[in-house]
């Protein structure tokens, strides 16, 4: 039996025919501020979706989380509040920014908690990056409302929440900025990309200076930027995968609430997740193990289904982190998921055999090991 993957790629033949449709035009990237027909093609999707008046495609999630700090004019002297618990690109565009990464502790639901956030803000403190982790949405009407008392700006790492919503409203359009990405196994895929989602009309126009090196029309160069540019044929691909992504969410949502109910009443395993008022576009599918999660991932494997943990090692304690001098800092509850947290396939491309193979290799490994 084939291995089970815990995300891959959904690419069909409308993906396929768009991206060569592209090729066959010769006009594979266009370099201007407003962006390519492709381009503001996908961005007309998104914008409709999140309900932002702007949307501006990067080649990255990581290019639009530093456009949007380099935007807001974060810089040397300014601290900027991340999570631990997150993808390293998090913290890593502060310190591109030459400014400094303060790291705080998450909640039992893997996101930012509030309280930490509101303890540990300053008069440095220049924004706060909340992440929507696995693709549930974090906090934001707790997390707005302290960062409104010191004005300190929000901007939503929402890399793997497109199409989440919190309290009625899209991630995305909960804050400044809000920053998706479009890596291979995201919920959208453009291969490698990125969104930047915004109301404000200033914050645009910095943002869609910055992909393109600072420039509005030719050689005029008018604030810091670099080639952050959506390819044409990245934005076809992507395009596409918006016109699928409602369906990718119902088939998301359906394995979900079967692994649910597969694991329901497990001791020592929990789903912490879901709350209401908040809809999760499972990203991935994670569960918190009592004890054995590495036991219980090395006997999946063994039986064929891929199991991932993201992420077994907190952003400040990776080496770069140490090294600035965070390993000291005391993450309770980010140190606690980092050992604990289990990821399995959710993925829209899951059939029923190939999901029941999934629980039934999760369920064989905690009846052993648990």
């Amino acid at each position: 039996m084939a291995f089970i993957p815990v995300n891959k790629p959904m690419i069909g033949e409308e993906e396929k025919r768009a991206v060569l449709d592209v090729v066959s035009s010769g006009n594979l990237v266009n370099a201007s501020y407003e962006g390519g027909p492709k381009v503001r093609e996908f961005e007309g999707k998104v914008r409709r979706l999140v309900g932002t008046k702007h949307v501006v495609a990067v080649n990255s999630g990581t290019a639009a989380l530093h456009s949007v700090l380099m935007a807001l004019g974060i810089g040397p002297g300014d601290e900027v509040i991340v999570p631990s618990f997150t993808f390293l690109a998090t913290a890593n565009v502060v310190l591109a920014c030459g400014a400094k990464p303060v790291f705080v502790d998450i909640k039992d639901d893997f996101n930012m908690d509030p309280a930490a956030f509101r303890k540990a803000a300053t008069k440095k403190t220049k924004a706060v990056i909340p992440v929507h982790v696995y693709g549930y949405p974090a906090d934001m009407d707790e997390i707005r409302e302290a960062a409104a008392t010191r004005s300190i700006r929000v901007v939503e790492d929402a890399a793997e929440s497109l199409g989440a919503t919190y309290r009625g409203k899209q991630t995305g359009n909960l804050s400044d900025a809000g920053c998706f990405s479009l890596y291979a196994t995201k919920v959208v895929t453009s291969g490698e990309g990125g969104a930047i989602s915004t109301d404000d009309d200033e914050l645009a126009d910095k943002v869609r200076l910055v992909r393109n090196h600072g420039q509005l029309h030719g050689y005029d160069s008018r604030h810091l930027g670099f080639n952050y540019r959506m390819p044409e044929m990245s934005a076809a691909l992507a395009s596409v995968q918006m016109d699928r992504l409602e369906g990718f969410l119902r088939a998301r949502a359906k394995n979900a609430k079967y692994l649910d109910e597969k694991v329901a009443g497990l001791k020592g395993v929990e789903f912490t997740q879901g709350a209401e008022g908040r809809t999760h576009v499972f990203y991935l599918y994670t569960l918190r193990l009592k004890r054995s999660r590495d036991k219980v991932q090395r006997a999946m494997a063994a039986a064929g289904v891929g199991a991932a943990v993201y992420w077994p090692t907190p952003v400040h304690k990776t080496p770069l982190y140490r090294k600035l001098g965070y390993a000291g800092k005391r993450l309770a509850m980010t140190d606690y998921s980092a050992k604990h947290v289990l990821s399995i396939p959710v993925h829209p491309g899951l059939t029923p055999e190939e999901l029941d193979r999934v629980a039934s290799a999760f369920l064989a490994a905690v009846r052993e090991h648990l």
